[in-house]
C-alpha cells in the first residue's frame, strides 16, 4: 500500500512538470508573435495604394530648364514605342519625331514640350502621354580666350568656377598675366566685367573671386 501512495504522488509531479512546461512553450511562442506584430504593422489598403500610385505617377518633369540648341531630349510616349526616342535639339531649334513631325523645342521647357508633343499627336494617338527628359546640356556654353592652350567654347557640364575653366582650357600660355583675367558677362543692363586674380585665388586669398560661370560667359585671359 505505501508503495502505491509514492507511486501516485510521483506521478502527479511529472504532469505538474510537463504541464508546467509544455504552458511556458506557449508563453514563449505568443509573446515572440505579439512582438513580431509589434515591429511590423500591417500597412492599410488605402495607405498602400496610395503609395503605388503615387510611385507611378511620379516623373522627371521640368519647368525652369529652358532647352537650347544641341541638347539631347529622351521623348517618351506611353506605349507608343514607334515614336518614342532621343533626339537631338538641331542648330535651328527643332525636333523631328515620327508622326508629330518638325516641333520647336529651343527656348521652351520640357513641360510646354511635352504639351506641343501631345497635341500633334492626338491626330494619331487617342489621349496620348508625353514625357521630355533632358539627357545632354549642351546648349548652356562659356568661352575662354586669351593666353590659354586651348581656347574656344564649352559646356557648362564641364566646368562651373573660373578656376574648372582655366584647367578645361589646358592652363596658361607663357606669357600670360595671371593677376588680370575678367570675366565678361551679359546682363540685362549690358556687359559688365568681373576681376579675377588667379595668384589671389590660389593662395586661397579673396576665393570669392572664383565665381560661378552663368551661360554666354567669357573668362578672357590677357
Amino acid at each position: 500500500m505505501t508503495f502505491i501512495v509514492k507511486c501516485s504522488w510521483s506521478g502527479r509531479l511529472a504532469v505538474w512538470a510537463i504541464c508546467i512546461f509544455m504552458c511556458s512553450c506557449l508563453w514563449a511562442q505568443t509573446g515572440q508573435g505579439s512582438e513580431a506584430n509589434r515591429a511590423k504593422p500591417a500597412m492599410p489598403l488605402a495607405t498602400a495604394s496610395v503609395a503605388q500610385s503615387a510611385d507611378a505617377t511620379a516623373g522627371p518633369h521640368n519647368d525652369s530648364f529652358v532647352i537650347g540648341n544641341d541638347d539631347v531630349l529622351a521623348v517618351n510616349v506611353w506605349k507608343e514605342p514607334d515614336v518614342s526616342r532621343s533626339v537631338p535639339v538641331r542648330s535651328d531649334g527643332k525636333i523631328s519625331l515620327p508622326l508629330a513631325g518638325e516641333i520647336q523645342a529651343a527656348g521652351k521647357t520640357p513641360l510646354q514640350l511635352e504639351r506641343d508633343i501631345a497635341t500633334k499627336l492626338k491626330d494619331y494617338v487617342a489621349e496620348p502621354e508625353v514625357t521630355v527628359i533632358v539627357q545632354e546640356i549642351k546648349s548652356q556654353k562659356f568661352n575662354i580666350l586669351g593666353q590659354i592652350a586651348r581656347p574656344g567654347s564649352y559646356s557648362l557640364a564641364q566646368a562651373s568656377t573660373v578656376l574648372d575653366a582655366i584647367a578645361l582650357g589646358g592652363g596658361f600660355r607663357d606669357f600670360a598675366k595671371q593677376k588680370s583675367i575678367y570675366i565678361l558677362r551679359q546682363g540685362p543692363g549690358g556687359e559688365s566685367r568681373i576681376p579675377f586674380n588667379y595668384k589671389d585665388v590660389i593662395k586661397g586669398k579673396n576665393s570669392a573671386q572664383n565665381i560661378k560661370l552663368q551661360p554666354r560667359d567669357t573668362v578672357v585671359v590677357p
